[in-house]
């Protein structure tokens, strides 16, 4: 052979470059190629404590009431208004609703579409009494929606509404103030101060505005329930409708 057919050293290491070059490339450009892995992974392979990316939900109709104080254990009155304050009430949460305010030792609830404060500590159930004064300052309907507990179930005391004159109570199987036995019709007069009475006991319920009795139902095998719109006002709470009101001297008792 001559040395024409044999190839040089320079030759040989010039090709090794090549075939080097050849396998070299294609894996740099695999590597550019390669899906990057999420800064959370990168933190977390790092031993750094990362919250998990998922999300949640309050269940509809979930409402966060607080605990509130326990009611006396007592039978005298406890008063539920100091006359100064909002201690112990929240603003009922009526669309269209108007002012709340204390002025003068009166809890004045403005004219809206409804109106109300609703108590937020705790309140016997069963074996009770309510009495306050109540006055419809302007407007023409109900300036007293009282609304309480029947054990278990909500109720309300309706005074002055449809209008003006209806009372009675809402509901009694289904039926509200103004289509089940209890409706009455008075005439109340703006500026005017009435007190209000309510008993409830396990087989009755009885109200009287200034000491006349104006409901006396036995509520024995009755489904008792609230109208949708007072819901607000659970489980205790006074309410207006497209009417001023003003209470004074509200206070309960069990009995």
């Amino acid at each position: 052979m001559n040395s024409a057919q044999h190839p040089s050293a320079k030759s040989l290491l010039n090709a090794s470059r090549r075939d080097l070059a050849a396998v070299i490339v294609p894996l740099f450009l695999l590597a550019g190629c390669a899906p990057h892995k999420s800064s959370i992974n990168g933190a977390a392979s790092k031993g750094t404590s990362v919250a998990p990316m998922t999300a949640t939900a309050t269940p509809a109709g979930q409402k966060n009431k607080p605990a509130g104080k326990p009611f006396p254990d007592t039978f005298d009155w406890v008063p539920l208004f100091d006359g100064k304050t909002l201690t112990g009430w929240a603003i009922s949460d009526f669309s269209g609703r108007g002012q709340v305010r204390v002025a003068d030792g009166k809890l004045i609830l403005g004219s809206g579409v409804m109106t109300g404060v609703t108590w937020t500590n705790d309140i016997p159930r069963m074996n009770f009494e309510v009495e306050l004064e109540a006055m419809r300052v302007d407007g023409s309907d109900f300036f007293c929606g009282l609304t309480f507990p029947v054990g278990k179930d909500p109720c309300s005391l309706i005074v002055g509404g449809w209008g003006g004159g209806v009372v009675g109570i809402s509901s009694l199987d289904g039926e509200d103030a103004a289509n089940n036995e209890t409706t009455k019709y008075l005439s109340f007069e703006n500026g005017r101060w009435y007190k209000i009475r309510l008993r409830v006991m396990p087989a009755a319920i009885q109200a009287w505005i200034d000491n006349e009795k104006i409901v006396d139902v036995v509520t024995t095998d009755r489904k008792i329930s609230i109208r949708i719109e007072v819901e607000p006002s659970v489980p205790f709470g006074i309410a207006t409708w497209s009417t001023t009101g003003a209470m004074r001297n509200l206070r309960l008792r069990r009995i």
